[in-house]
């Protein structure tokens, strides 16, 4: 259990802000946090990582102390068991895939774990290749997997998948699904794609002016009505398309196109780039908007 009591003064664009945060993560958790960009999601990972010194409270890891600002208890960041993944891949240039994660371990570490992260990131035949001649997903890929050299308990990943496109996206974030669980990880997400957070996520923390609007589940942050059934997707609607009596919904999901056939009353509160969930209900898709914050520059 992560147990996080913090508070500290930022700079936002609209003036002084009092970020002050009071909530805990279960272990072996995935979580997100989500909101409007100057809401300290990244100041928050930043804490937990101990790169950022909170101005007031604690923070407690498995009943572990990390951060007590009382007793002036700060555990310094190499002594956190976690691992932090940025939107930019920091890679060493000089080196090769391998010898970037050979770098990561720990003296007298069993360097077998270097062999199982690059087969389970698919890095095998790159293995021998420098950055330079990576692309940008696989450069990703390789960052992730020296993250996790160390196998934390932690995993902190601050919009890692932002800079690629989403085709590769999808496929990175199976890849840091498939790390997540084969690892037994607590991790914690800073993202603004809800579709990824509907994919990846236990729980949400939703993040406004500094404190927190929301905290459930994907469903319960994003749905203004619940919608129960046997699927659920997310996609966003590229068209509307009156025919007789009935309208033809054009739905982009991941990389698929769906059409979905919906009455005046279902789509009266729906526009194109609107983003929806997608479930059935008595076997017919039902089509409800989601709500979403907007975007701008994070602290």
């Amino acid at each position: 259990m992560i147990v996080i009591q913090i508070q500290k003064k930022l700079q936002s664009a609209t003036g002084e802000m009092l970020l002050n945060l009071d909530f805990e993560i279960r272990e072996n958790e995935f979580v997100t946090l989500y909101g409007a960009s100057g809401s300290g999601k990244t100041t928050t990972l930043r804490m937990i990582s101990g790169l950022t010194q909170a101005d007031k409270g604690i923070i407690t890891v498995n009943n572990e102390n990390w951060l007590d600002t009382n007793k002036k208890n700060q555990l310094p960041p190499q002594k956190r068991n976690i691992a932090y993944v940025f939107q930019d891949y920091a890679l060493f240039p000089n080196m090769s895939v391998r010898e970037n994660l050979n770098y990561a371990l720990e003296k007298g570490q069993d360097k077998s774990i270097v062999e199982e992260l690059l087969a389970l990131m698919e890095l095998q035949h790159l293995q021998h290749q420098k950055p330079a001649q990576l692309s940008g997903g696989q450069k990703q890929r390789v960052a992730l997997a020296r993250a996790l050299v160390r196998r934390p308990k932690i995993l902190l990943l601050d919009e890692p998948l932002s800079a690629v496109d989403q085709e590769m996206r999808i496929k990175l974030q199976d890849y840091i699904l498939q790390a997540h669980r084969k690892y037994q990880l607590t991790t914690i997400l800073v993202s603004h794609d809800i579709a990824e957070i509907y994919k990846m996520s236990d729980k949400v923390i939703v993040l406004e002016n500094g404190i927190i609007s929301k905290n459930g589940s994907p469903d319960e942050v994003f749905s203004s009505r619940l919608a129960s059934g046997k699927f659920q997707f997310v996609g966003e609607i590229l068209k509307i398309e009156k025919e007789n009596f009935i309208n033809i919904v054009v739905v982009l999901i991941g990389n698929n196109i769906v059409k979905i056939i919906a009455m005046d009353e279902e789509i009266q509160d729906l526009n194109i780039g609107n983003k929806v969930l997608i479930a059935s209900k008595a076997f017919n898709p039902i089509l409800t908007k989601i709500d979403s914050v907007p975007k701008s520059r994070d602290l």
